[in-house]
């Protein structure tokens, strides 16, 4: 089956698999992504990457998602091995063991919340409040929780409890807002699964909890994968990469090192431009934050999205990321490579490995925001009187951004910040 989808691609309509409600056809950006023969990295390729034990040439692999992205049809499996999941150099067997073991640990998380809230795993949610700020019972103001037949006697002493229990609704509203335009979401059942995987991270994420936004990163990780705990497990990795961007309890936003990386790197290979920014009194490219903190969710289709995060993904892929994750390790010396692992690096961590900047904050999605403001650079220039004049030409890229040309764009401008950095 996949071979006959792979031959069939020029004609493919990849909506099929996302499809849009007819009532959002007209406001949902134009799809550019298109599925290549020879290019994109299809079903039949995939399986022929590994061998009879379950090794994955990964290597292979991030050439292929590099020059033409990942075929729907295999998107979510191949994005737990970009997303450090599982090791490519670990065999079906042991991956099934992981597996079965994370399955089990999130049906444990799970349970551990239902006995506080059952309506986890009804297959519906919350989207008004069901405790005050000081531990009282709203349930009998909200008929969610009547439905569910659940009673809290007295009032909620214990803080982790009390700060979960506060957010679980806001998480609602925020599901119900979630790519809206998608005929997935219209199944409360699938709506009520993303419910569920925003409201177990954030019991076991007491840190960070919830924060706005993190429905935008984990809704395609719901969609693609149809076991639930694969989803959580899958949006628990990219959270690890981008948790710190939601932190929001330091005086600070979490994404303004970001911010000011972008800043040093516009400030080095375009003074001219941010110069101008900054008379504008957008040094901080707080303009930006909304790009780095989704990382592009808004400015391109569903689809389009996607293949934006697999291509960043792979090029930024590092063949240490499992045994950093499996061992909570946040040192940088996780990711140094021998020379055979360097090869199994995607293009932009190759870079990064090989000038020693291993710095988080110059991850791909700064570059990338750098080269949209690069793009734009004469018309920022010219028309720009203030802020909002920089907000607006910004938002003309939505639905107009090319995700593989802005990927490359980014390499270019990496390249050039390097070496005029290292000079």
């Amino acid at each position: 089956m996949a071979g006959i989808l792979f031959h069939k691609y020029g004609g493919e309509d990849l909506d099929s698999y996302y499809p849009i409600r007819p009532e959002c056809q007209a406001d949902v950006p134009k799809v550019r992504f298109k599925a290549r023969a020879g290019k994109t990295l299809s079903a039949r390729r995939w399986h022929a990457a590994f061998s009879e034990d379950g090794h994955l040439d990964i290597a292979k692999v991030l050439r292929r998602i590099q020059r033409g992205g990942i075929h729907p049809s295999i998107k979510g499996l191949v994005w737990e091995f970009l997303l450090g999941c599982y090791d490519p150099n670990s065999t079906f067997e042991e991956r099934n063991q992981i597996r079965q073991q994370r399955r089990q640990q999130y049906a444990a998380w799970k349970t551990e919340c239902q006995n506080i809230v059952p309506i986890i795993g009804s297959g519906k949610f919350i989207t008004a409040a069901i405790v005050t700020d000081d531990g009282q019972s709203l349930q009998d103001s909200n008929r969610d929780s009547l439905d569910q037949g659940w009673h809290v006697d007295g009032a909620i002493s214990d803080k982790k409890v009390l700060q979960w229990m506060l957010g679980l609704h806001q998480i609602g509203l925020d599901v119900v807002r979630t790519d809206r335009s998608l005929v997935f979401y219209e199944s409360e059942t699938n709506q009520a699964k993303l419910w569920d995987v925003l409201a177990i991270y954030s019991w076991v994420d007491n840190d960070i909890g919830y924060v706005q936004g993190m429905n935008d990163i984990c809704s395609p990780m719901i969609v693609l994968l149809e076991n639930e705990a694969d989803a959580f497990w899958c949006f628990e990795h990219t959270m690890r990469r981008l948790r710190e961007n939601f932190r929001t309890n330091t005086g600070m936003i979490g994404v303004q090192s970001q911010l000011s990386t972008l800043s040093q790197i516009i400030r080095t290979i375009d003074p001219k431009l941010h110069q101008h920014l900054e008379d504008l009194d957008g040094g901080e490219y707080l303009f930006a934050f909304r790009m780095l903190m989704v990382l592009f969710r808004r400015e391109f289709s569903f689809v389009d999205a996607l293949y934006l995060w697999e291509l960043m993904w792979a090029m930024e892929y590092n063949p240490n990321i499992f045994s950093l994750y499996e061992s909570n390790s946040s040192t940088s010396d996780g990711r140094q490579v021998n020379d055979k692992q360097l090869k199994q690096c995607g293009k932009f961590e190759r870079k990064n490995v090989k000038t020693g900047l291993p710095d988080k904050t110059s991850a791909l999605s700064v570059f990338l925001v750098a080269s949209v403001l690069e793009t734009k650079n004469k018309k920022l220039l010219r028309e720009a009187k203030g802020l909002d004049d920089v907000v607006k030409i910004l938002a003309d890229i939505t639905g107009n951004l090319d995700a593989k040309k802005a990927c490359n764009e980014a390499l270019k401008i990496q390249k050039k910040y390097l070496s005029k950095t290292h000079k």
